[in-house]
């Protein structure tokens, strides 16, 4: 049920970030049928068109999809606390995996959403998130205290987070779903050789010297998802 927040709640700002339209419309829907005092100001389909609108004005709450193509959920999230460092992230997905709700939560998102929760759950996190509270889909939530309890330790991100640039996984992403050397050089404004360099660095670092294997690290990582 909706907690009563419709009395003495202000206008709250949200952009909603998502690639696919017609998610981006239920979740319009779903905000104006319950909550009028909650406004989707903008929109984007990818993690840059985010980080653009962000650089030119803020929003109370973001709402990003985790598993955008090119610019990833959690990338974007990292990216637009450099901007806008006080920014209140709701991150929303299709995927309960342990690993990715921690990755997104240690890179600053306040909360965590799975697209199959009930119409209130989307609207009572975005004033959760909004009042300065963390949210996690319940069963998100339990069993990330089943985990902590058990054994205190965060799920193993091996030597991702610390060997690899914001660039080499943005590139490494592109690498994955597709892209050529030459597209994804197009696409960030680089020279092809540096995105050779770019790709032959990520390799060593990761000790993976076949597509293969690096599209198998990057799903295990959250980078792209099956």
């Amino acid at each position: 049920m909706i907690q009563n927040y419709l009395k003495t709640s202000q206008d709250i700002t949200v952009l909603l970030a998502d690639d696919h339209s017609v998610v981006r419309d239920g979740v319009k829907a779903v905000i104006k049928n319950l909550d009028p005092h909650i406004r989707i100001v903008a929109e984007a389909a990818n993690g840059r068109d985010v980080l653009s609108q962000a650089e030119q004005e803020s929003a109370d709450v973001y709402v990003i999809d985790v598993a955008m193509p090119g610019l990833n959920g959690i990338e974007t999230l990292e990216r637009l606390l450099r901007i806008r460092p006080r920014s209140k992230v709701l991150m929303l997905s299709m995927y309960a995996d342990k690993v990715l709700v921690e990755k997104a939560m240690k890179k600053g998102a306040r909360g965590y959403v799975l697209k199959e929760s009930t119409s209130e759950e989307i609207v009572n996190a975005i004033h959760e998130v909004h009042r300065g509270h963390f949210y996690l889909s319940p069963g998100i939530a339990g069993y990330m205290v089943e985990g902590f309890l058990h054994n205190g330790a965060p799920a193993n991100e091996e030597t991702f987070e610390s060997t690899l640039t914001s660039r080499q996984r943005e590139i490494l992403q592109l690498i994955c779903e597709g892209m050529t050397e030459r597209d994804i050089a197009e696409a960030l404004n680089l020279s092809p050789h540096t995105i050779h360099v770019h790709k032959n660095n990520i390799m060593k670092k990761l000790n993976i010297h076949t597509k293969a294997g690096l599209i198998k690290h990057a799903i295990k990582q959250g980078i792209v998802q099956i």
